[in-house]
């Protein structure tokens, strides 16, 4: 049974992520994201950019790690095991661009149990020394 008490918590801030042109570049490539915007540094200037523009999961490369070490924590009591992702929303508040050095912050936003099944929903706050970049929530489900 995964610790109720975690429901409302954040956890301790994480980074700096170094958000790496090559790094951009390659995962927008392996999801097939053709777009210039992320793969020539030029033509993201032309468009008000200060580099390549990460597509809009690039976040997951650096957010899922985080998340997972969380819910392998034993103290958490999460069944990794099990698990399915239920749901995934990104805001952005800005583009994710090459240079970025990012922070993040997950909070345990909330904790149901329904239908033989846990329902967890956790948010990451994505920002940089300076402003905030990226919201994510995550709904995840796992046996109960």
């Amino acid at each position: 049974m995964p610790d109720e008490s975690f429901v409302g918590r954040a956890l301790p801030t994480t980074g700096p992520f170094q958000v790496g042109r090559e790094k951009v570049r390659e995962f927008a490539t392996a999801i097939g994201d053709t777009s210039p915007l992320c793969h020539d540094r030029e033509v993201a200037r032309a468009a008000g950019h200060r580099d390549v523009v990460a597509p809009p999961t690039f976040s997951t490369t650096f957010t899922m790690p985080l998340i997972e070490a969380f819910l392998k924590d034993p103290a958490f009591g999460w069944d990794y095991t099990r698990m399915v992702h239920g749901d995934q929303r990104i805001v952005f508040h800005r583009p994710i661009v090459a240079g970025d050095e990012l922070f993040t912050t997950i909070h345990v936003d909330s904790l149901t149990t329904r239908a033989g099944s846990h329902m967890l929903t956790l948010r990451c706050e994505v920002a940089t020394a300076d402003e905030p970049v990226a919201t994510t929530t995550s709904l995840l489900v796992t046996q109960a």
